[in-house]
């Protein structure tokens, strides 16, 4: 494993990163907090892509849960059918709805507790939720994030767990905020499974992968 980056070339890694994009975004395509939650629920092992064709026509009927139960398990089977596991989504955003109407009056906690407690909704989603809608800097850590962070040694870890306590210990605070989408956005179009485009990357030179490509 690579060796954790010492501060200040992680002060220079996320000054590049927000130089490059000031602003970067998630890119599930949502409405509100609970149609959030529901399209990370969905991506789990899924693109995002995938979830934004199947939403497009599901958010305009059913982005609350009163209207997703309405629809019912069926009917949402159908708008989800080309995502993968669409069958147990499908029971889960159910029953989440169930339990958002039952027990949180309709609307989506703002707790990782209250999140993690929801039928399909782990950490990651969790934390996504947090991040994206309530601006806490919780860090959601995918297959993108786990690969940058021990290729490059802005967060190693042998696993999520020690990765998010990686990033949240050692991110400058002032970039904890945006930190995940930067390194998903990184992970996703720069340093990328198979042949990472070093070539293109900004942070190359302070970098520790060793197996570098042109």
């Amino acid at each position: 494993m690579v060796r954790q980056l010492e501060y200040k070339d992680m002060q220079e890694v996320f000054r590049r990163f927000e130089a490059g994009e000031p602003h970067p975004k998630g890119e599930l395509e949502h409405t509100n907090a609970f149609t959030l939650l529901v399209a990370v629920a969905l991506s789990a092992q899924a693109t995002d892509a995938g979830v934004n064709k199947a939403t497009r026509a599901l958010w305009p009927i059913a982005d609350t849960p009163e209207k997703m139960l309405a629809l019912g398990e069926e009917g949402l089977t159908e708008h989800i059918k080309t995502i993968g596991l669409f069958r147990q989504k499908a029971k889960n955003v159910i029953k989440l709805s169930r339990i958002l109407v039952e027990r949180f009056d309709g609307q989506v906690p703002s707790s990782r507790a209250a999140l993690m407690s929801l039928p399909g909704v782990g950490r990651k989603t969790a934390n996504v939720v947090l991040n994206m809608w309530w601006g806490h800097p919780a860090q959601a850590v995918d297959t993108h994030i786990f690969r940058v962070g021990n290729r490059t040694g802005i967060c190693p870890g042998k696993d999520v767990d020690v990765v998010e306590r990686a990033i949240e210990d050692n991110v400058p605070v002032e970039y904890q905020r945006q930190a995940h989408h930067w390194l998903i956005l990184h992970g996703r179009y720069i340093c990328v499974a198979r042949k990472p485009k070093c070539g293109a990357c900004h942070i190359r030179d302070l970098c520790q992968f060793e197996e570098k490509t042109l």
